[in-house]
């Protein structure tokens, strides 16, 4: 199948595709005469593979480390565990971080008095709000 077809049937952008390949996370397709990109059932699967595991959140390089653990034939269901636990572990973190976000948003809106002034409290509780909070910083 050519590129546009693996797109389709797996949902994935032709974009996100080759940017995989140049990742080394999709082996490179064979090329017809015409040097279009040739894929398979094999392409076809890991690609299956990588974007299901994207999209439990997986970093690329987690994928990476699963794909390497399937390639390589040697690895012990307790080793993809521990890795799916520990991702697991982070996932959880980013909620409490966002639930902590959320909280402290519906401090501010439920603060805000919401009037047509232009005298905004919740904007100068933002001013004012103490750096150990910026998440930039």
């Amino acid at each position: 199948m050519r590129i546009g077809e693996l797109a389709e049937r797996t949902g994935c952008q032709v974009e996100t595709i080759r940017y995989y390949e140049r990742a080394g996370i999709l082996p490179e397709p064979w090329r017809a005469r015409n040097n279009y990109r040739r894929y398979d059932q094999t392409h076809y699967r890991r690609l299956r593979f990588v974007l299901r595991c994207r999209g439990l959140g997986f970093s690329l390089d987690e994928v990476r480390t699963l794909l390497g653990l399937m390639d390589g034939g040697d690895y012990s269901c307790a080793e993809v565990k521990a890795l799916a636990s520990e991702h697991l572990a982070a996932v959880r973190l980013r909620i409490d971080g966002l639930r902590e976000m959320e909280s402290r948003l519906n401090e501010l809106i439920a603060q805000c008095s919401g009037s047509t002034s232009p005298d905004c409290s919740l904007l100068e509780t933002l001013s004012e709000a103490p750096a150990h909070h910026d998440r930039d910083s």
